[in-house]
């Protein structure tokens, strides 16, 4: 996500895609459904244009020319000007692995092709609708945990802490409801604006993620087998 929130403006939407045909039919989808929509076509191009234009949203594929997906999602993710912003990555190599792989290194939420452009603009939609600030937001504290709702910001013993767009939403609505198990398809409804055990293994990898950033107070985010997942009250 960008450091402001374009009020006023159309939000932008940068689409990294070699293949001209596939890009082209996104562009076209995403500009009917109110988006501005710039295009790379390799990955170099792609990183370069992510931290110039800082777009609201990426589209990313996975197989690029220059520099695949996995390293251009990583080099997004380490600098700061780019840190937040929300990628959903294609692919067209549907092994559990590779998803697996491109959620690690930091996407929000994928689509394997082929793939439905209706589908893509509502992934679009859900994912760029929860990083906009709610009105009248407030900070949330919960133990070492400190959420800035209305800049998105996270910190952890009053510290900052680099959490994707995703990561907060997820880590905020565990701590709200605190002390309670929350069902996985409820977490993929809330978070990501679907419901669908298809994607469960989207939901345990953003845990995991979130955990290892946490560190030590990663174990107050605990795993209801058969359930979902809970945060812990924290010790006073």
């Amino acid at each position: 996500m960008t450091e402001e929130l374009h009020h006023g403006q159309m939000q932008r939407v940068l689409i990294v895609e070699d293949e001209v045909d596939i890009a082209d039919l996104i562009k076209f989808n995403l500009q009917r459904a109110g988006y501005e929509v710039s295009q790379a076509h390799d990955g170099i191009a792609g990183a370069e244009m992510a931290i110039r234009e800082r777009p609201d949203l990426m589209i990313l594929d996975l197989m690029l020319p220059g520099r695949d997906g996995y390293s251009v999602i990583r080099e997004i993710r380490r600098d700061a000007r780019t840190s937040r912003i929300p990628v959903i990555m294609l692919t067209a190599r549907a092994q559990t692995e590779n998803r697996i792989q491109g959620l690690e290194a930091g996407a929000d939420d994928y689509l394997t092709k082929p793939f439905s452009p209706k589908e893509l603009v509502l992934r679009v939609n859900a994912i760029l609708k929860r990083t906009d600030a709610p009105p009248g937001a407030v900070e949330y504290e919960f133990g070492p945990f400190r959420f800035d709702k209305n800049a998105v910001k996270f910190y952890l013993d009053n510290e900052p802490l680099d959490l994707t767009a995703t990561e907060f939403k997820l880590l905020l609505y565990l701590c709200e409801r605190s002390g309670k198990p929350q069902d996985r398809n409820e977490l993929h409804r809330v978070v990501w604006g679907y419901s669908d055990e298809v994607h469960s293994r989207t939901l345990d990898t953003h845990m995991k993620r979130l955990r290892q950033k946490l560190g030590a107070h990663g174990a107050l985010i605990e795993t209801v087998r058969g359930v979902g997942y809970l945060v812990a009250a924290p010790l006073s």
